[in-house]
Formats: C-alpha cells, sequence, structure tokens
C-alpha cells in the first residue's frame, strides 16, 4: 500500500497518466487543485467561526462533551457514519466514497490545557474547569480549537466529492492527547483499543499540529519527528520534624534539592547530547504546608524526553539509581515511576517521501521544509503510528512580520493563531486523503 501511495501521489504531483490507469473503465475527471482550493476557501469562513467558538468553550480532557457534541453534530449532517462516546467524548466519521479502494484517516485532537487565557481576544476563554482536584481556569493554548476547525472543514469539502471518492475516509477526533487523568486513561491508545483503526481497517493515517512557524508553511521530516516521554513522579518519605530542628528528622527539602541537580547534571553531563537529543526537566515540587515543619512526604514531577528506546531506557535506568543513591544518603527512602508513555512519532519514510509533492500543492513548494528539525515536544499520535504508517506534520501559524522570538509559544497564556493559515491546514487534509485514495 505505501509503494501504490508514493507511485500515485508522484502520478498526481506530475500529471501522468499511467498505462494501468489508461485501460481501466472511464471515470469522471478528478477536480484540479484549483476546483479544491475553491471549495476549501468557501468553507474558511466557517473553520474561522468553529475556530472561535471553540476557542471560547475550551475543555480539559475527557471532557470535552460540547466540542464533540459540535463536531457529531456536523458530521450526521454531511451525511457520515458517526459514532460518538470513543474513549470518553471522542468521534469517529466515516466517508465511504462512491468507488472501492483503501482506507485512509485524518485526525485531530480536541482538548485544552489548564491555562489562565491573557491573549485579550474578543472570544478569548473565561472558562473553567477541574484538574487533579483543584478547580483552574481552561484555555487552548495549543491550537486543538484549530485542529479540530479545520478537519471539519476539510470533512466538509471531502464529503461533497463523495462521488469522486475511491474508497473511505476515517475522521478521527481524539480528547485527551495532552494527557488523560491516570486514573481514567483514554486519548489515542483508548481510541485504538476501541476499534478506531479497524472499524472500517485504517491504512494509513495523517494528522497535523499548529506551532510558532511561518504562517502556512508545513514542515516535518521522515522517521522520528517528536519525542517519545515519560512523566517522571519521584515519591521520597523522610521522617517529619520541626524546621528549627532539622538534626531530629530527614529533611525532604534538601533530598529534592539534591534529586533537582543530579537529573540535571545527568542530561548535561553524562550523557552525548550530540548522539541523540534528551531532555530531563523536573518541573513540581510539592511538600509540607507551614514555614516551619520539615514535611515527612514530598513528590516531584516533570518529563523526559529522548529520540530512541536505547536512550530512554539508558535515562531511566540512570534516574532511578541517581535517586535511590541519593535518599539512601539522607536515611529517606525514594520510589521512582516513568508514567503516561509516548513513543516517538515517526514518520513512515515512504509516506513522508510520497506526501511531498502533495503538500507542495497545498503549500506551495516554498511553503514546505520535508526536513524539519527534530522537536523535542512529544504527541499520543505516535501510538496510531505504531499500528498503521503514518505522517504527522506542523502547519506554521505565526502573525507575518513578527520575529519567531517575540511569537508566544504552545501552552503559553498568550499562544494565537493566525487564522488565514488554516486554510492551508484544510487543504494539507484534503489533498492527503485523495491523494492516498
Amino acid at each position: 500500500m505505501r509503494k501504490l501511495f508514493a507511485t500515485a501521489g508522484a502520478v498526481l504531483a506530475l500529471g501522468v497518466t499511467s498505462a494501468f490507469a489508461a485501460a481501466a473503465p472511464a471515470q469522471a475527471a478528478p477536480p484540479t487543485d484549483q476546483e479544491i482550493f475553491a471549495r476549501v476557501a468557501a468553507v474558511q469562513p466557517k473553520v474561522v467561526d468553529w475556530r472561535r467558538d471553540l476557542h471560547r468553550h475550551p475543555e480539559l480532557a475527557n471532557r470535552e462533551t460540547r466540542t464533540a457534541g459540535v463536531v457529531a453534530a456536523h458530521l450526521r449532517r454531511l451525511g457520515l457514519e458517526v459514532r460518538t462516546g470513543v474513549a470518553y467524548t471522542g468521534v469517529i466519521g466515516v466517508l465511504r466514497g462512491a468507488r472501492p479502494g483503501p482506507t485512509v484517516a485524518l485526525r485531530a485532537d480536541m482538548d485544552a490545557l489548564p491555562v489562565q487565557e491573557k491573549t485579550g481576544l474578543p472570544f478569548a476563554s473565561t472558562a473553567t474547569g477541574t484538574f487533579e482536584g483543584n478547580t483552574v481556569p481552561v484555555m487552548h493554548a495549543c491550537g486543538h480549537d484549530a485542529h479540530v476547525a479545520m478537519l471539519m472543514g476539510a470533512a466538509e469539502v471531502l464529503a461533497g466529492m463523495k462521488s469522486e471518492i475511491a474508497g473511505t475516509i476515517v475522521f478521527i477526533f481524539q480528547p485527551a492527547e495532552e494527557g488523560p487523568p491516570l486514573e481514567e486513561g483514554g486519548g489515542a491508545g483508548m481510541m485504538i483499543q476501541q476499534g478506531a483503526l479497524d472499524a472500517p481497517k485504517v491504512d494509513a493515517i495523517f494528522g497535523l499540529h499548529v506551532w510558532t512557524g511561518p504562517s502556512g508553511q508545513l514542515s516535518w521530516r521522515p522517521r522520528g519527528f517528536m519525542a517519545s516521554a515519560d512523566k517522571i513522579e519521584i515519591k521520597v518519605r523522610g521522617r517529619q520534624t520541626h524546621g528549627a530542628r532539622p538534626w531530629s528528622g530527614v529533611d525532604t527539602a534538601s533530598v529534592s534539592a539534591d534529586i533537582v541537580q543530579a537529573i540535571n547534571t545527568i542530561s548535561a553531563r553524562r550523557i552525548d547530547v550530540t548522539a541523540s537529543p534528551t531532555v530531563a526537566t523536573i518541573s513540581t515540587i510539592h511538600m509540607g504546608v507551614r514555614h516551619n515543619i520539615i514535611p515527612e512526604d514530598l513528590t516531584l514531577t516533570g518529563t523526559l524526553r529522548t529520540f530512541s528506546p536505547e536512550r530512554r531506557e539508558d535515562m531511566k535506568a540512570k534516574i532511578t539509581d541517581a535517586v535511590r543513591n541519593i535518599a539512601e544518603i539522607y536515611g529517606a527512602q525514594a520510589e521512582v515511576n516513568f508514567l503516561q508513555p509516548y513513543p516517538v512519532t515517526y514518520n513512515d519514510p515512504p509516506l513522508s517521501e510520497a506526501i511531498r509533492p502533495v503538500l507542495a500543492r497545498a503549500a506551495g513548494e516554498r511553503g514546505i521544509n520535508p526536513q524539519a528539525d527534530l522537536v523535542t515536544g512529544a504527541e499520543d499520535f505516535s501510538l496510531f503510528q505504531e499500528r498503521v504508517p503514518g505522517v504527522f506534520f506542523f502547519l506554521g501559524i505565526a502573525e507575518p512580520g513578527k520575529a519567531p522570538a517575540d511569537v508566544a509559544p504552545n501552552h503559553s497564556p498568550y499562544f494565537t493563531i493566525h487564522e488565514p493559515a488554516m486554510e492551508i491546514g484544510v487543504r494539507a487534509h484534503v489533498l492527503s486523503a485523495l491523494s492516498y485514495l
């Protein structure tokens, strides 16, 4: 199938008719890029409206009920087969073309983040939600509102071309990409478990993510593109005592300071970062409730990002040994866990090559970067790629004319997007699906 797509992509890109195609029964001429782009342009105002509506009403992981309702209603109006409640709030739409053929999936994630929005946009979020037992502000600080809106737009364009499609397109609207609550599970893994790739059986999958690159630029790279990710959780048990008598207990604060320094040293001094980029970061320290009590318990959390299974296992072993040794020196006890693992986002090489002329058609030859830098962010789209060949690419959404240093990054309270870039995203979705089929 991958060879078929590579050949088909080249044929479509060059406008060449193969001998096999010439011998096949006559079919209506497929729409030209100009016709497709006109349909995409016609739906762009809706895409902007959907994005702003979803931005105003963000929802956290596994709580995307309103978002799922908007998506499902739209897909049903288009006449698609629709499944809801997949992995709690996920939505799957199936568009069966007029003729038989392979099956391709397009994916968008739906969840927002526990971030206080500071953009000042007229449609800025004032929503709140519950995260780890606390009431928190909620914002689409990573652009998933745009992802949903673009895939809704692509579904509308492709549904209008049903009579010209040979094969099946599966639209996957996924909850909890940012990580589900540990006690619930969810995200791509649960969608896969509940048949997202099996009914119908998917042959290949494509996804995109907005980022702070030049507006409308599409970028990707073959093989490893985004890092694997593990949540680091370290639990330390000391002995509680008065802050004025630290010698009477086991000082968990001092233990935590040494652990943070040790982990920073491992990733900076004990591994060859030129061989494989590696990041280990401790982001939270939870301990104590009063200024003059050294608490008994301490929890640190953070993230580990690597680009190879070997480096990942080596880092996990080094972190675990360092934490246990430090705890032993102080007379404390320590437990290290690596949770919510995401593998490397691995772009299938044949698909990555075949998609190049397709995305060049969507964004222009100067609007693509097929050898993008490695990205230390992570994506659970990688779980889909473990099951079927796939390509994940970025769509630049920076305001034109702004210097990169002046663009608020993903997960920032100031993150926003240049909305005209979404038209390129819809083109990329539509052309990826049509070219594969």
